[in-house]
């Protein structure tokens, strides 16, 4: 058989290749170290200022790589060592006195690198302190999940117990960090839902930790929030942020509004001062792009469909059973100027309503969206008109960042609303702006949105084929999400080997400079880059393989590989 021949025939072992290439590599790295001392050397000469010293040098001399300060495992035999040299011989004093004055000669800017990389150290040490202690002695895998409540399975009294401003996400977040076991954290607070995404190694706990911190903050007693909050981890976590993403776990199906917020909670997670880590980062971003991909692929999002929409689409049908006027005919108030009036001019404009009165804190917004549906007439008021303005009403919108109830049942006897002309009051905020209480009045309907189903109900009907459309989509995106998420199992691994190689680069590298003191510092520049350049060849095909994607068993099996190979420590495998 020819030596191609065989060469074909030879099985094609990853781990086989991998450890042939290390070693031509380990190889091809002495020999280049050498050639570029030599060259230096010959360049030093034919300057005239090699000395006797240098050209004593042993240079031929092998450099071994392996030492056992640059181990863990072998701490403890050096400990004994050092021991040991208490007691040692005259013969070993002397080459101890030899070494030590090999040790003053050696070149100013070694000093000057180890000053500088013990000051890396150090700040490094100091920052980020916390958190390290939570990774300590974690060697797990951190595993995403899901805490939270939506309109599936919480009322909405509960709901704005929990909700959260998008002003203050970053700080509900940091403060799920401040738990124990939770590495990673991001907040999403909507309308419908209020979700916490976190990442640790530790499940029970973490989830532990966050249903307590939300018991405290929200005041709500623990069976309450046993009742209302769901829990998803792994696999479920993923494929429910993916469904959120894309309109699919909303009120009213296929919905926009939804994905902006995603993005949003992507972005305050990234910003400075936010606690997104490199997982919750990247399963925020898988999201924001598989909702695009759902809505530029399927006809999802097509048609009226915002919690704005269904408001409108509500009150019309409405009408005629509670105010007993068509609804062209009614009296339209908006209280509020932000982006939910925004969406529901929108969708009143294209029923065809032609006049609004906007009720707002302040007047500027109010302009704005005058400017915008230049084919609407507006009446503008300031909030402290409110009360005057509802009274002139038949249906009132409100839509405001309120914290609490800007209308409420006494208030409402008070002024005698609902006497003269009955009124509906269709309230899309969470926390409400309207009292639900404020159907005790005579003549006053109010609604809030859990109210919607009937319109939700419809819109989900007509959807059902673009949902299983944009699901197939969402699973494409699932699984880059888990082959991306697998890789990382991987990069302890990696890391080991890095700093493995690295160290005996750098000790070869130190013992050839202890014999070369007349080197400058522009010429170990050339020494540092050409070693560090032959170790990042070696390892890429190693890393590489890696990083592939396999099964949990097959990537264990290779990680056990290299271990023995490479003398890793054993945790990187359990």
């Amino acid at each position: 058989m020819s030596r191609d021949a065989a060469a074909m025939a030879a099985p094609r072992c990853p781990i086989k290749r991998i450890s042939q290439t290390l070693s031509l590599g380990v190889f091809y790295m002495h020999i280049l170290l050498l050639l570029s001392f030599l060259g230096i050397a010959t360049a030093r000469r034919a300057e005239g200022v090699a000395n006797g010293a240098w050209s004593k040098c042993p240079i031929s001399r092998r450099l071994t790589a392996f030492q056992p300060s640059n181990v863990p495992g072998l701490r403890q035999q050096q400990s004994s060592t050092a021991t040991f040299t208490h007691n040692r011989s005259p013969a070993l004093s002397l080459r101890s006195e030899a070494s030590a004055r090999r040790r003053r000669a050696r070149p100013t800017w070694m000093s000057a690198v180890e000053d500088q990389q013990t000051t890396v150290a150090a700040a490094a040490a100091d920052a980020g302190s916390k958190k390290a202690k939570r990774k300590e002695n974690s060697t797990a895998p951190l595993q995403v999940h899901v805490i939270g409540l939506s309109h599936h399975n919480a009322a909405l009294e509960v709901r704005e117990k929990l909700a959260v401003p998008e002003a203050n996400w970053n700080m509900e977040s940091e403060a799920l960090c401040e738990q124990d076991s939770i590495v990673e954290a991001a907040v999403l607070s909507t309308c419908n839902r209020f979700e916490t995404y976190i990442a640790a190694h530790d499940a029970h706990a973490a989830i532990r930790e966050t249903i307590a911190h939300l018991q405290q903050r929200s005041g709500l007693s623990q069976a309450t929030l046993r009742r209302s909050l769901f829990i998803l981890s792994g696999e479920d976590a993923v494929w429910h942020l993916l469904r959120v993403s894309a309109g699919l776990d909303s009120l009213v199906v296929g919905e926009g509004q939804i994905l902006s917020q995603v993005r949003q909670c992507y972005l305050h997670g990234t910003e400075e001062g936010g606690s997104a880590g490199k997982v919750v980062a990247r399963l925020l971003n898988t999201a924001v792009s598989a909702g695009k991909r759902a809505r530029a692929e399927t006809s999802i999002s097509k048609g009226a469909v915002s919690i704005s929409s269904a408001a409108a689409e509500f009150s019309k049908h409405r009408c005629e059973f509670d105010i007993q006027k068509p609804f062209l005919e009614a009296r339209l108030t908006i209280v509020g100027a932000g982006t939910m009036s925004r969406l529901l001019l929108i969708h009143l404009q294209s029923l065809g309503i032609k006049e609004v009165t906007l009720v707002n804190r302040s007047m500027p917004k109010c302009l704005e969206l005058q400017a915008e549906f230049d084919a609407i007439k507006f009446n503008l008021h300031l909030a402290d008109e409110l009360d005057a303005v509802v009274a002139k009403s038949d249906i009132v919108y409100t839509g405001t960042s309120a914290t609490g109830c800007i209308v409420t049942r006494d208030r409402l006897r008070e002024l005698g609303v609902g006497a003269a002309h009955p009124v509906m009051f269709v309230d899309i905020s969470v926390p409400r702006n309207v009292e639900s209480e404020c159907n005790e009045v005579d003549g006053v309907h109010a609604y809030d949105v859990d109210d919607l189903k009937m319109v939700v109900a419809r819109n989900t009907a007509m959807r059902r084929k673009e949902m299983l459309e944009a699901e197939a989509i969402l699973v494409e995106e699932q699984i880059k999400f888990q082959g991306w998420q697998q890789s990382l199992t991987a990069i302890p691994a990696i890391s080991k080997m890095q700093e493995k190689f690295e160290a005996m680069r750098a000790e070869e590298v130190r013992k050839a400079a202890n014999k070369l003191a007349s080197l400058s510092p522009k010429e170990m520049e050339v020494v540092e880059k050409l070693s560090k350049g032959i170790v990042n060849k070696m390892l890429h095909g190693p890393m590489s393989a890696l990083r592939q994607p396999e099964g949990p068993e097959e990537k264990k099996r290779t990680l056990a590989t290299l271990k023995t190979m490479f003398r890793l420590e054993k945790d990187l495998i359990d």
